[in-house]
């Protein structure tokens, strides 16, 4: 009898992949489903950049490349780097990998040992907790207030951390609630960082570009903590490259090493075409993201006005990537026909029955009482969805 391993056993489906799954599978059946399930922007990849895989094809760039990445790339990534973060990462502290997934798995799996602590405020994304649970280490989960626009203080930060504490995990702008945080709130963590030397924090900032608030902020911006800070980005979302899987880190050197010694054994490098392509995004000015950024805020507040339509239903003002992030306590304890509501899956369920829409419950994302609606969609399809979404909520009483 073939039997799985104890570490895939111990790992959660990934809450996002689950609901896209389940669907699809609807749609299949005829289902006229609404799905604001997956992180993915519904906008094309730019032409210029698919010119410059063509490019890439023609001239044969089809053979392996180094697991580190291209050195053009890398030059790329760090002069991007330099302009859009004031960042100084050398190409030799730059590791390419497939997707910004596979990034933060290398950092977490050549950093952390058996029994060390990994600090993740909650909400936080849904595949942070299960690298590190494949990695033996031990999630140390802090609560972030939606009160608190669902970021931590310095103050939790600092209390979290103990001699076991190897790594903080976070996301600017955040994934699954658009918070995010502001230079003085950064530096707030890095005073924390720099009081504890031997922490290394792990700053996800794949949605940089979706925000609202005009100018990203990047963690190791600050000098001092600089080699304690590894940046990860990608092209998934402000590029809209998602099937094109491309993340990379900037990282001290030992670390940037370490995920090149581990990627070597796992994949080696990333598709080879698609890191030619990427020069193309690395080297374009920002800016001519900003209809991109301005259908996503519009998007942002209409969402936010229909959600404060719907009686009891809570959320923050999200100031960046493409994500709204309520509060449904009060439906906890609801029902409709055979529907008994007990947590936040129970209502996506609901939500997916009653309303033919697919959301993901916050319990993925270390917030029972949250679910996550997608806005990368069209205001036509957002608006069938949260009309769709209201009248399923008028049905549940007590």
């Amino acid at each position: 009898m073939i039997e799985i391993s104890d570490r895939l056993n111990a790992m959660e489906e990934s809450a996002t992949l689950a609901m896209s799954r389940i669907s699809r599978e609807l749609k299949a059946q005829g289902k006229d489903i609404i799905s604001l399930s997956l992180g993915e922007p519904d906008f094309n990849t730019p032409q210029f950049i698919k010119d410059a895989a063509l490019v890439a094809m023609d001239k044969n760039f089809t053979t392996y490349s180094p697991v580190p990445g291209y050195d053009d790339l890398r030059e790329s990534i760090s002069a991007k780097f330099l302009r859009d973060n004031n960042l100084n990462y050398p190409k030799e502290n730059i590791v390419v990998s497939t997707g910004a997934k596979q990034s933060i798995a290398n950092v977490v799996l050549s950093l952390i040992n058996p029994g060390d602590e990994v600090i993740i405020p909650a909400p936080y994304w849904v595949s942070y907790i299960e690298i590190v649970k494949m990695a033996e280490g031990v999630p140390v989960v802090i609560e972030a207030s939606l009160e608190n626009d669902f970021k931590i203080t310095p103050e939790q930060f600092s209390n979290a951390i103990t001699p076991k504490t190897k790594l903080f995990i976070f996301s600017t702008p955040c994934n699954p609630t658009g918070s995010v945080y502001s230079k003085s709130e950064l530096q707030g963590l890095a005073m924390v960082l720099k009081a504890n030397p031997s922490v290394v924090a792990m700053s996800d900032e794949i949605y940089e570009h979706i925000n609202f608030l005009g100018k990203h902020e990047s963690l190791a911006q600050f000098n001092d903590i600089m080699n304690q800070v590894v940046t990860v980005n990608g092209v998934s979302k402000a590029w809209a490259m998602t099937g094109w899987r491309l993340g990379f880190i900037g990282a001290p050197k030992i670390i940037a090493d370490a995920c090149n010694k581990i990627q070597g054994q796992f994949t080696s490098g990333t598709c080879s075409i698609t890191q030619k392509a990427t020069i193309s995004a690395m080297n374009a000015d920002p800016s001519i993201l900003k209809e991109m950024v301005q259908a996503f805020h519009s998007r942002r507040d209409l969402v936010i006005s229909k959600l404060k339509e719907m009686p009891g239903v809570v959320c923050n003002i999200p100031e960046g990537a493409f994500y709204v992030f309520p509060d449904i306590s009060f439906f906890l304890g609801k029902q409709y026909k055979e529907y008994k509501i007990n947590s936040a899956q129970d209502l996506c369920m609901f939500l997916l029955a009653e309303g033919q829409i697919a959301l993901v419950s916050g319990e993925g994302f270390g917030s029972p009482t949250c679910i996550r609606i997608s806005y990368a969609a069209s205001e036509e399809t957002l608006s069938e969805a949260m009309r769709r979404m209201k009248e399923a909520l008028s049905k549940l009483t007590i």
